[in-house]
């Protein structure tokens, strides 16, 4: 039996109400682990005279950091905002989802004489407050503070909110703070898991938390970004840009994304290579979305390696986003084409600025699949060594991309024949050893995602958000049917993204829609993209039960209702409403039609609904299940291949398409740990 995985954390009721929230929430997700909490104090909690505005970072946490170099215990919980930075060598961390409200709050009077602050912080939102109080430091755990204000040592005290609500102290709040007002520090309201370097099952379970870095070529102008890196941006809630791209792209950025330059200007570097490397994997570890910007195209002659170096070695993941490079711009958007029939057909790239050991050549060879054994032949005979690393990129950017290396004396037998399209490169350079690695979630697991068009964008999303490849190959397509008035009807229910899609795709005026209930975040979300937003949704069991129990909660008895749905959804929800409501007209907007095709390379294949599955079997056979991680969104598409004999299925807590991933994920990295 494995012993239990030992949790320090420190020893005042908040501190083990966080940590056991944090332990929740690992057991949830990965359910065979044992976990076993052990209580410590810090220099902070023994001295509680010293100002914590000249404390050292690690005042709170030195204890605990000594226990897991020591190998004392196996991983801490810390508020985030506690965590020395940079953290002491041999120790990594990740903060956790869902953090509580950062603000800060006002407990006790707000016409106050004393003021209780425990950060320099504080005290200037005090001194611009309440200009006539006296500022005094404050200290002790939460209750301590609470019963210093009570017994008169202080009209009022400035504190976390999150530290009360997790206390289930809320009433106490006076008045809450604007950010605007009082900017909170990185971490307030977050926690952090810190664990020793290395350790590969907090890597793994770090995998399940946070999301990959994304390297976005800019092009040469903004007009020359990709959808996929512009997509990235759109997404973003950090991001880090070059000097050498359109600035226009960062408009494609949420408002509220972070943007720091990290870029050269008149021959200055703003920050060092090393620091761009470390700021870009602390926000990762903050589970924050990152996307590091780079002009053209980064990965030629770029900083690009250096820093998935970085990643690599702290096992971050990251996908890189290919840009329209300046040697692209420069010839085919000028006219003076690097080929040209009968005046030239290779050519030649340099730099004249040269790095340090940089002196190798990289051949690429295109179309060079079917005269390979030729080419390996001459480069041979023109003495180049066998031993030349060569990887060969079949399908590049493809659905179908693999990458084949091998020696330049063997690397011919190692492709045979295949009729995929593949670009050759030849060099040290080439060298398997420098191939992006995989560590999301998924390990760049193949998902095959069978669901309609109108899903197939989120659930694509998800796969890339926990290091897997999506393949995008749906079994089924959607036919619209008319729509029937709908200025008849009070409310309107609405059940998937697809009967989002149907009906909006027919209407002009989107001003006389009804009251709309969905049944779930996916459904909502098709809703937002046309700027509509839903009256009433489930608030978590995303099935007839839940639009069922909602629509008791908020329609009237004598409303007019009109559910629209896909042939294959049933009648059962209308049914049920038509027990308490006597209006109720029940509408197929759209008609599941199979899509044929050939069964992609996968490692796992996920079902959205019966008529996918059904499209699957009539196709290809239960049989090519047998060697497949299958993933299913919900209970009907779960009993529909229970009917054909699959039982090995996975299923997630609740039936949406990122939840679905993300119980992949955690099937994935449950099996790696605990092996």
């Amino acid at each position: 039996m494995k012993r239990p995985i030992k949790t320090g954390t420190r020893s005042s009721r908040l501190a083990l109400i966080q940590t056991e929230s944090v332990l929740c929430l690992l057991r949830e997700k990965i359910s065979g682990l044992e976990w076993e909490l052990a209580p410590f104090s810090s220099p902070g909690d023994r001295d509680k005279i010293a100002d914590l505005t000249t404390a050292p970072d690690d005042f709170f946490t030195r204890d605990l950091d000594e226990a897991l170099l020591a190998g004392s215990i196996d991983c801490a919980v810390h508020s985030a905002k506690d965590l020395s930075d940079p953290l002491p060598a041999g120790l990594d961390f990740f903060w956790m989802p869902d953090s509580a409200d950062p603000r800060d709050v006002l407990v006790g009077s707000l016409t106050p004489r004393t003021v209780g602050v425990s950060s320099d912080r504080r005290a200037a939102y005090v001194k611009k407050r309440f200009p006539s109080a006296e500022i005094k430091p404050l200290r002790g755990t939460i209750e301590e503070r609470l019963a210093q204000l009570d017994a008169g040592k202080f009209d009022v005290l400035i504190m976390a909110a999150a530290a009360l609500q997790r206390l289930g102290l809320d009433d106490r709040i006076a008045e809450w703070i604007s950010p605007d007002d009082l900017p909170v520090p990185d971490g307030q309201g977050a926690l952090a898991l810190t664990f020793r370097s290395g350790d590969e099952r907090f890597l793994r379970l770090r995998s399940l938390f946070i999301k990959p870095i994304v390297f976005v070529g800019a092009g040469m102008n903004a007009g020359l970004c990709t959808q996929s890196g512009v997509a990235a941006l759109r997404r973003a809630e950090v991001c880090l840009y070059d000097a050498l791209l359109d600035e226009a792209l960062l408009a494609e950025l949420p408002e509220t994304a972070r943007k720091i330059f990290v870029g050269k200007r008149s021959g200055q570097h703003s920050r060092s290579q090393d620091e761009i490397c470390k700021l870009i994997a602390r926000f990762a570890r903050q589970g924050k979305r990152v996307v590091r910007l780079k002009g053209g195209d980064p990965g030629i002659y770029g900083r690009l390696a250096e820093e998935i170096d970085a990643l690599d070695a702290l096992q971050l993941p990251y996908r890189v986003v290919p840009g329209v490079s300046s040697l692209s711009s420069a010839t085919t958007g000028t006219g003076l084409l690097l080929t040209r029939r009968g005046t030239a057909d290779r050519f030649r790239v340099l730099t004249a600025k040269t790095a340090d050991g940089g002196s190798g050549e990289t051949i690429a060879v295109f179309m060079g699949i079917q005269s390979l054994k030729e080419t390996a032949a001459r480069l041979l005979a023109e003495g180049y060594s066998p031993s030349l690393p060569v990887s060969v990129v079949l399908d590049a950017g493809g659905p179908q991309q693999q990458i084949i290396s091998a020696p330049l004396d063997e690397i011919a037998a190692k492709i045979g024949s295949t009729d995929l399209p593949g670009l050759v490169l030849i060099g040290e350079a080439a060298e398997s050893k420098f191939i992006y690695r995989a560590h999301g979630a998924l390990r760049g697991k193949r998902v095959w995602l069978t669901c309609s068009r109108d899903v197939q964008p989120r659930a694509a999303l998800a796969v890339l958000d926990f290091g897997g490849v999506p393949v995008q190959q749906p079994l089924i397509e959607l036919v619209p049917e008319k729509v029937p008035p709908l200025g008849v009807y009070d409310w309107l229910i609405l059940t998937s993204p697809s009967a989002v899609r149907c009906l909006l795709a027919q209407l002009d005026d989107l001003r006389g829609l009804p009251k709309i209930i969905c049944c779930g975040e996916g459904t909502a979300a098709a809703l937002r993209a046309f700027r509509i937003q839903t009256d009433a949704m489930p608030p978590g069991e995303f099935n007839t039960a839940g639009v069922l129990r909602t629509a008791l909660e908020v329609i009237p008895p004598d409303a007019r209702i009109l559910r629209l749905r896909s042939d294959r959804a049933g009648e059962k929800l209308s049914a049920e409403l038509r027990k308490t409501f006597s209006r109720v007209d029940d509408v197929v907007i759209c008609r599941n039609q199979p899509v044929r095709c050939e069964m992609p390379g996968c490692d796992a294949v996920f079902f959205a609904s019966v008529s996918a599955v059904e499209s699957f079997v009539e196709q290809f056979g239960v049989g090519k299940l047998a060697d497949k991680t299958v993933v299913v969104i919900g209970a009907r598409d779960a009993e529909a291949l229970r009917c054909h004999g699959v039982s090995n299925l996975i299923a997630p807590r609740r039936a949406t398409v990122e939840d679905a991933v993300a119980a992949l994920a955690e099937f994935t990295v449950r099996g790696e740990i605990e092996k």
